[in-house]
């Protein structure tokens, strides 16, 4: 009888999961949420086999939690991902992200001309969604950015 190999990774007592983010911008979320920097415990997995996605990744972050700022940023890169709060091994929250109708302090304008480029001034950009995909509107210089030319602001940059 061949016995099935399988390998554990323990529970996270109190912290967050990240989970339906697609493979593909694993490293981006990592980088979005400096996790570089984390001295908690992660654990992060990928190429995971999802019925929502293609395939995705997923993260395990020991006594950390995020703002809706750094959620909204994410929503920007993994539009499916589900934040959970775990609190004494238990789930007692699930967090949907969704693009909010206005970016503010999270993404560059792609424009080297704009002025949030030149000035210390504030990014802001309307949402649009599209069937080409998430569109940003620059207040400012009412130049579109797409996912392609999207940069997005980690909180030490």
């Amino acid at each position: 009888m061949e016995r099935e190999k399988q390998l554990k990774v323990n529970a996270i007592k109190d912290g967050t999961v990240i989970d339906r983010i697609p493979s593909s911008q694993l490293f981006r979320v990592i980088e979005i949420l400096s996790l570089e920097d984390c001295d908690s415990q992660i654990t992060f997995g990928m190429n995971l086999e999802s019925k929502h996605l293609e395939s995705k990744a997923i993260i395990k972050i020991s006594e950390r939690f995020f703002e809706d700022d750094d959620i909204n940023r994410i929503a920007l890169i993994a539009p499916e991902a589900k934040f959970n709060i775990i609190k004494d091994y238990e789930v007692v929250e699930k967090r949907q992200v969704t693009v909010p109708d206005a970016i503010v302090g999270i993404a560059k304008c792609f424009n080297p001309d704009c002025i949030t480029n030149h000035q210390p001034i504030t990014t802001r950009f309307a949402t649009k969604h599209t069937d080409k995909g998430l569109l940003l509107v620059c207040h400012y210089c009412e130049k579109v950015t797409d996912e392609h030319n999207l940069k997005i602001i980690s909180k030490n940059t």
